[in-house]
């Protein structure tokens, strides 16, 4: 039984920052890694970066890269996305997923991670 948190999200300018948080609770926790995806209005949802647990590796979408990071504070079961440079396209309401531990890790495949969190809005203004 897991169950994630978000919060941070929020209106912001064109160019602004925001950092989002998830928060994982449950008896014990050890994903194969966690990450954050997004879903516009009348779109897919789609990967935006994740985050190995036991590892320091990191992913990103192209669409992102060199804006945000992706970051985990594994005492608190939390990660965060650091949202800078931000633009109007990154509107969406965003969605932090955990990955259970398996043979391999799928980052960004939405359908592999079994847990999720019930999204927080991010909205951009131009």
């Amino acid at each position: 039984q897991v169950q994630l948190v978000e919060s941070g999200g929020g209106l912001v300018q064109a160019g602004g920052s925001l950092r989002l948080s998830c928060a994982a609770s449950g008896r014990t926790f050890s994903p194969a890694g966690m990450g954050w995806f997004r879903q516009a209005p009348g779109q897919e949802r789609e990967f935006v970066a994740a985050i190995m647990w036991s590892a320091r590796s990191t992913y990103y979408a192209d669409s992102v890269k060199g804006r945000f990071a992706i970051s985990k504070d594994t005492a608190k079961n939390t990660i965060y996305l650091q949202m800078n440079s931000l633009k109007p396209e990154d509107t969406a309401d965003y969605y932090c997923a955990a990955h259970p531990a398996a043979n391999a890790y799928f980052y960004s495949s939405a359908n592999k991670y079994a847990y999720w969190g019930q999204g927080t809005q991010v909205t951009v203004s131009s």
